[in-house]
């Protein structure tokens, strides 16, 4: 099975496992996506892997995912349910970045075959740690505003709108800072726009599928009453 192809699933799968989770979970589940996705999108970030003619790192469904989570947070729960997502996933990232690093501090056994691997992983490059956390805050942070930027503008019609939007311009500044802060100055120019160029291409397919899946999330949160009545009359209001 070709990359493209094995790509083309594992969005489809991500996508569709946030709409069932957010089907039997609700708003918890939608916080638990992303933290999940904030930790593995920065293990799966390491590998590199050639999609669609490009070198790309593999991080970028998960990660690209977030605004999905995000953006049905700022749908159904408002703009203060969808920052404190946001902020959930950078605490638990930190956290577990931190945990990793003091279990890097152990000696291992003689008979342990797992640490050189788990220090190749998860030992802190500190550019790329700083370009990752500057990158996920400032660009998740635009999102929320631009969803809800666009809802107010477009008086709550046309959410395909506002999702790609505010997701497609958040993911190129993450694109840009990122890149940015980890590349520039230590590859060649051709190569440091070819990462950015390819990042972005993948994120904004990303982008691209999510918006149906948007579409049924909200329809199933409005089916099940996954969202208190009261709560999103008074922020709908303050839209």
């Amino acid at each position: 099975m070709s990359n493209e192809i094995l790509w083309i699933i594992f969005v489809v799968l991500d996508l569709t496992s946030a709409v069932i989770i957010y089907r039997f979970f609700g708003k918890i589940g939608l916080f638990g996506l992303i933290v999940m996705s904030s930790i593995v999108c920065n293990i799966q970030v390491v590998k590199l892997v050639e999609l669609f003619g490009f070198t790309a790192t593999l991080g970028n469904v998960l990660y690209a995912s977030i605004f999905f989570a995000t953006d049905i947070l700022s749908e159904m729960y408002g703009k203060k349910e969808a920052r404190k997502g946001v902020l959930l996933g950078f605490v638990t990232l930190m956290v577990a970045t931190l945990w990793m690093q003091i279990a890097l501090f152990f000696k291992p056994s003689p008979y342990d075959t797992m640490d050189p691997a788990l220090r190749k992983i998860f030992s802190i490059m500190p550019r790329i740690t700083i370009a990752s956390i500057t990158a996920y805050l400032l660009s998740q942070f635009h999102d929320i505003w631009a969803f809800h930027f666009w809802k107010r503008k477009t008086k709550g019609k046309f959410l395909w709108l506002r999702n790609n939007a505010s997701t497609m311009v958040s993911q190129a500044i993450d694109t840009v800072v990122f890149t940015t802060i980890a590349f520039l100055g230590s590859v060649n120019v051709s190569t440091f726009f070819s990462i950015m160029l390819t990042t972005y291409f993948l994120k904004w397919l990303v982008a691209l599928f999510d918006t149906p899946f948007l579409y049924l999330a909200k329809r199933i949160g409005l089916r099940f009453k996954l969202y208190d009545p009261l709560e999103m009359k008074l922020w709908q209001e303050k839209v």
